[in-house]
């Protein structure tokens, strides 16, 4: 199995990169398919793609391990997390009601310049879109949803929405790439910036509890062949 694709001649180590630096290029190859599902991860051959020594590498794959992007299996090595699709709709749900909550609290603690914060971030996302870049479309939103989380002040919430959010990164990328959903997924952000704007703790939970989970019934409706309603343009 080819592991990583489109692999560049190998570099010096570096000693500068610390393993969360490490992992944010590694996780940066999981969700553009550089390390599909499933694969080994070979950490000669991906210690010299990232120019790295062995130690910071092998603690940036448990970090990935402890957000459920890697396995560390004995004597075998480290895997790609390959999840089936129950599970990832079920972590997705999971991540939906966390967002609804961490809205709920939002409306009533964050300040209003972190909600034009928030507001600048959707422009940028806006400006992504508008070039057609995916990548940069997708860091974009993922900015906004961890924005709101990070204005709750809420250590538990924060915590519990970033470990489960690593675990369906790629996934929530694919979806962008693979479903033509850019539209409404930015008239979704923007009935959700509307809401923390007026403060609607209950409309603002109504659409974050179902926002994250729609591209991935999308896209699983697309690959089974099915008719995919129009979006909802309410």
């Amino acid at each position: 199995m080819t592991v990583l694709r489109g692999a560049a001649k190998p570099a010096r180590p570096s000693a500068s990169l610390k393993p969360a630096q490490v992992a944010a290029r590694i996780r940066e190859m999981i969700i553009q398919d550089e390390l599909p599902p499933g694969a080994p991860i070979r950490e000669r051959v991906l210690a010299e793609r990232l120019a790295v020594s062995r130690t910071p590498l092998r603690e940036a794959l448990k970090i990935l391990s402890a957000e459920g992007l890697v396995e560390l299996q004995p004597r075998r090595g480290a895997v790609v997390t390959a999840p089936g699709g129950d599970e990832v709709r079920e972590l997705l749900q999971l991540l939906g009601v966390i967002e609804a909550y961490a809205g709920e609290l939002a409306c009533a603690s964050a300040t209003d310049e972190e909600i034009r914060e928030v507001r600048a971030l959707h422009y940028e996302m806006l400006a992504a879109y508008t070039r057609g870049d995916r990548l940069g479309y997708f860091h974009r939103n993922q900015d906004i949803h961890r924005a709101i989380v990070a204005t709750t002040r809420n250590r538990t919430v924060i915590e519990h929405h970033r470990t489960l959010n690593a675990r369906v990164y790629r996934v929530r990328y694919i979806c962008n790439l693979r479903t033509e959903r850019w539209e409404s997924a930015i008239r979704e952000h923007e009935k959700i910036l509307a809401a923390l704007e007026r403060r609607d703790a209950q409309a603002i939970a109504a659409v974050l509890k179902e926002h994250v989970v729609r591209a991935w019934d999308v896209m699983q409706r697309m690959f089974a062949g099915e008719a995919v309603p129009p979006p909802d343009v309410g």
